[in-house]
């Protein structure tokens, strides 16, 4: 998975991924976006859209 994928994929599906590999892969928000060459923003933004925010005491995307 690269980049143009994650960005361009459905909101839904997205937070699934996200939250599985920070559940499994990385650390933090920041440390998977770093090895994606992501803003976090750009991820925050998409999924603020389905009233998702990053929790960072979790470090998982929540409902809001």
């Amino acid at each position: 998975m690269d980049r143009q994928q994650l960005l361009s994929m459905d909101p839904y599906m997205l937070l699934s991924i996200v939250n599985m590999k920070l559940r499994d892969e990385f650390s933090s928000l920041k440390d998977l976006c770093n090895y994606y060459e992501i803003k976090s923003e750009e991820i925050e933004d998409k999924l603020k859209k389905i009233d998702y925010k990053y929790n960072d005491q979790t470090k998982q995307f929540i409902g809001v």
